[in-house]
């Protein structure tokens, strides 16, 4: 008999971000690490990684991270976390397992701890042990992972959909999940993105027709934009391709390697020589696949639109093709790229959403995963609350008690003991990881705060020059602004600014001493007031102040 805890440092009440614990008396186990986009207002911000503290504070008790597939945001925070766990094994399945070490890579990482794990075949970690099972996703390899407890299994899903024309390396093994599920389930988690939407999600998320209606409109050159890792997406552009005599152009590295290794592993059906190098981008009948960079969406396809891009530019003749739904906080970007387009005089394609959904159990979905598993506690988990309480209501419509379905919030524990759910209220401390470039934690609220007040009220520099000895200001006060007021138009305000510092500068050096902590103080208060009354603007006020 154990104590179990479960708990989540990220993907609860959100988009991305996914990271879930589950302690089984010493020992953890942590399943998933991603990352969220950042949205609008995050100026700066690349992406977000959930704080990992309490792993920090207990990783000699980790057994290992458990990836299921490889999708940001199930993955993405690893190399961002890996360096604080050296010892403890990632595991994940061989594409997974590619995916990561790509990335890894390209930051100069060491991969020896990236671990292979076959579906279907059990990990043994002292009485208790971990068994992969294979879940249809739009990336290939992607697994739900089953961790065995004395007190029966607790079983993670992430993100998968019943889709049974998916096959080889995407398809779902739904014996062995009866199988388990036959011997007793202690809880399951389950996602939640799609859980409002009725009935199954295939054959919803296939976007064949899509494809070929493109084709039949666009006679110039296309140029799409894709998931890096949707893959299954990827398959149904190539067989689509494969109709006509089009030249398929793969813009950027990530993309093209893991394509190649898709094709090489047979994860992918397309021949290799229709791929053509990047100097034929310009023919007028090459289909160009252009994907993101993991935490800027949109970032390449922006830059093909403004002109920044060396091989490709979007001219009238073109149309461009977007198959993926927008992500959640990029609402704004993107409706500037399809406006940006339709200025240019391209054809643009959106994938509907509403029509064609993405590779996520729907309401239909997740009844049949509840009946397969027949847990005894249900957690919903991956999506924002209002998709977490959509679960539970698909939960009670198969015969689930409302008692026994876990709704929480990041943070929030779920105890088990011997079984039986108990009620301490206990809370772990949470928190968002801001990465702005490539140093975690280099950025926080107070930054951010401050590029606000920048980009919507400007700066203000005021730079004087005061004699060492007598306290007498030699030069300044000079006044320079960025992003506050166009200075021409502005000259008194700008004369009455410097004659308001300069007054400062002397009521702080009447006894011939010098403070400059007052007088920063005094410049920031009186100035910043006068500012306010003329513009009813809050510029962020710098102050320069040199002995000479």
């Amino acid at each position: 008999m154990s104590k179990i805890k479960m708990f989540a440092l990220g993907g609860l009440n959100e988009n991305g971000k996914n990271m879930y614990v589950v302690e089984v008396d010493k020992d953890i186990f942590v399943f998933d690490a991603g990352l969220k986009y950042a949205d609008d207002k995050m100026l700066g911000v690349d992406y977000i990684i959930p704080n990992y503290d309490y792993l920090k504070d207990n990783k000699k008790r980790i057994k290992g991270f458990f990836i299921t597939h490889g999708h940001d945001s199930q993955m993405g925070a690893i190399p961002d976390i890996i360096e604080d766990f050296k010892g403890v094994p990632v595991y994940g399945t061989k594409f997974t397992i590619e995916i990561i070490k790509q990335e890894l890579e390209e930051e100069k990482i060491d991969t020896k701890r990236l671990t292979v794990i076959e579906p279907h075949k059990k990990v043994n970690f002292g009485k208790n042990s971990i068994f992969p099972i294979s879940l249809s996703h739009s990336v290939p390899d992607n697994v739900g992972y089953v961790l065995y407890t004395p007190d029966g299994a607790i079983f993670y899903t992430g993100n998968f959909v019943f889709d049974p024309t998916l096959i080889g390396a995407y398809k779902t093994d739904i014996g062995k999940l009866a199988y388990v599920g036959k011997q007793g389930v202690l809880c399951l988690l389950s996602e939640s993105l799609y859980a409002d939407r009725p009935g199954f999600t295939s054959p919803k998320h296939r976007i064949a027709k899509f494809m070929n209606e493109a084709f039949n409109k666009c006679h110039g050159r296309i140029i799409c934009n894709v998931s890096s890792s949707g893959l299954t997406r990827i398959q149904e552009i190539f067989t689509e391709v494969s109709k006509t005599d089009r030249q398929v152009v793969i813009l950027g590295k990530r993309l093209e390697s893991t394509i190649m290794k898709a094709i090489h592993l047979k994860m992918i059906d397309f021949d290799k020589k229709r791929i053509a190098n990047i100097y034929q981008a310009s023919e007028p009948n090459s289909f160009i696949l252009v994907a993101d960079e993991r935490e800027k969406p949109y970032s390449n396809i922006e830059r093909i639109v403004k002109g920044y891009d060396r091989f490709v530019k979007v001219t009238t003749d073109d149309y461009v093709i977007f198959t993926s739904s927008v992500e959640a906080g990029q609402e704004r970007r993107s409706t500037k790229i399809f406006d940006a387009i339709a200025r240019i005089g391209a054809g643009l394609m959106i994938l509907p959403s509403k029509q064609y959904l993405g590779y996520h159990a729907s309401r239909e979905d997740l009844m049949l995963m509840l009946d397969l598993m027949n847990p005894k506690y249900y957690f919903p988990v991956i999506g924002e609350y209002r998709h977490q309480v959509e679960n539970a209501k698909a939960a009670m419509a198969v015969g689930m008690k409302e008692e026994d379905i876990l709704l929480k919030l990041n943070g929030q524990v779920v105890t088990i003991e011997n079984g039986v759910l108990k009620d301490t209220n206990e809370k772990i401390k949470i928190d968002d990881i801001l990465i702005d470039g490539k140093q975690a934690g280099d950025v926080g609220e107070l930054v951010l705060k401050d590029r606000e007040l920048l980009s919507e009220n400007g700066v203000v520099i005021v730079s004087v020059s005061i004699d060492r000895g007598t306290k007498e200001v030699v030069s300044g006060p000079e006044i320079l602004t960025r992003g506050f007021i166009y200075v021409k138009d502005n000259i008194n305000l700008i004369k009455e600014a410097e004659r308001i510092s300069l007054e400062v500068i002397h009521q702080h050096t009447k006894d011939q001493t010098l403070d400059f902590n007052k007088i920063k103080s005094g410049l920031r208060d009186k100035l910043g007031k006068y500012l306010y009354q003329e513009t009813e603007c809050k510029p962020m006020i710098l102050i320069v102040l040199q002995e000479v």
